[in-house]
């Protein structure tokens, strides 16, 4: 194979930033109708934002879905995980702005509503639930035989959460406090998670003709579940580190975008990443069947680290204990720096990022 695939070749088209942007110049004009309780208190940068409900309480709110590892599921007919997903990325936003996630509404759009189907999604929303610690407080069922079509005869279905959290308003996170030197910390993925499935299934199962049946040793997994690998919930290893006296300056659910996403923060810094684990095998097994370059894959992968915690350099150590000791691996990967701000230099693969993209250096 000699083609070089990118997120573009998936389908996934750098048009979405123009309507955002056109998006939000009206969403934004809602906030004037709240002046008091109920205004948001962050801008849409951030993984969630803030409502504020007291002088001294907020409420964290977001909402996210899975995207189309869907399709995987459909694929496999293997629906009990997929939940996991929606509660992952839901919850893992709501941590990023320093508030502990409490409850979730799901919205669940099917082409038929099948009992069996509809249950197995259901144990995937409360084993999630389960990790994470929150309860589903409700949520919609919405039959669309019109406007969704599945993969197989099984029948197609997409999910949507909801998640709010608590935090008093004094203890936001959002990298306001950022200083020179502050480190890094990685938190290590477990796969995929759920970003870059379109690349993922249109490179190994298109252009490379892969079964999901398919056993990889290197995995110890048929490429199918390995797809279907749930995203890693990350509540309680973080709602510890918050919970104790330690200078965390900033909090960073690694998606779409991977390191990138360090750059979602109040105040413009640069990071110098010095350090990166090897990554799971999914992610070499994609890059050399769709023969991507570094740049792309780092742009649309988590690459091994699903979440990052910037904290003062003196916490660093606790900050990995914490999570080590809920079964989470964790990394120093590099520290912050003042110049050039708004970039992120990853030095083992000798990458820049700014903006949307990866560069070489």
């Amino acid at each position: 194979m000699t083609k070089s695939f990118s997120y573009k070749d998936a389908g996934v088209l750098d048009n979405q930033e123009i309507g955002l942007s056109r998006l939000l110049k009206w969403i934004s004009k809602t906030n004037e109708l709240r002046p008091d309780i109920g205004k948001a208190l962050l801008e849409a940068k951030y993984f969630a934002n803030v409502v504020k409900i007291t002088d001294e309480l907020g409420i964290a709110i977001c909402t996210d879905g899975v995207g189309t590892k869907i399709l995987i599921a459909e694929l496999m007919q293997k629906y009990d995980t997929i939940g996991i997903d929606c509660v992952a990325m839901n919850v893992n936003d709501v941590l990023c702005v320093g508030a502990t996630p409490i409850t979730m509404v799901d919205y669940i759009a099917v082409e038929e509503a099948k009992p069996d189907v509809l249950e197995e999604l259901a144990k995937g929303f409360y084993q999630g639930a389960k990790q994470a610690q929150v309860n589903i407080a409700g949520g919609e069922i919405a039959q669309l035989g019109d406007m969704i079509k599945g993969t197989t005869e099984s029948g197609g279905f997409d999910l949507v959460g909801t998640c709010i959290g608590l935090v008093e308003l004094d203890q936001i996170i959002i990298g306001q406090d950022l200083r020179e030197g502050d480190v890094v910390v990685g938190l290590e993925s477990n796969g995929i998670h759920s970003n870059g499935l379109s690349l993922a299934r249109k490179v190994l199962l298109e252009e490379a003709s892969l079964s999901l049946d398919k056993f990889f040793p290197e995995m110890n997994s048929t490429l199918g579940d390995e797809l279907l690998q749930p995203t890693r919930i990350y509540v309680k290893e973080v709602t510890e580190m918050l919970s104790k006296d330690l200078e965390i300056k900033a909090l960073m659910h690694i998606t779409g975008d991977g390191f990138l996403n360090l750059l979602r923060t109040e105040r413009e810094v640069g990071y110098q990443l010095d350090f990166l684990p090897p990554a799971p095998p999914i992610f070499s097994l994609i890059q050399e069947k769709g023969n991507i370059n570094d740049e792309e894959m780092f742009r649309v992968f988590n690459m091994g680290i699903g979440f990052c915690v910037v904290v003062a350099s003196s916490d660093a150590d606790q900050v990995i204990s914490i999570a080590q000791n809920h079964g989470t691996k964790a990394h120093l990967l590099g520290h912050v720096v003042d110049e050039p701000a708004g970039e992120v230099h990853i030095a083992p693969k000798k990458l820049i990022g700014k903006g949307k993209k990866f560069f070489r250096a």
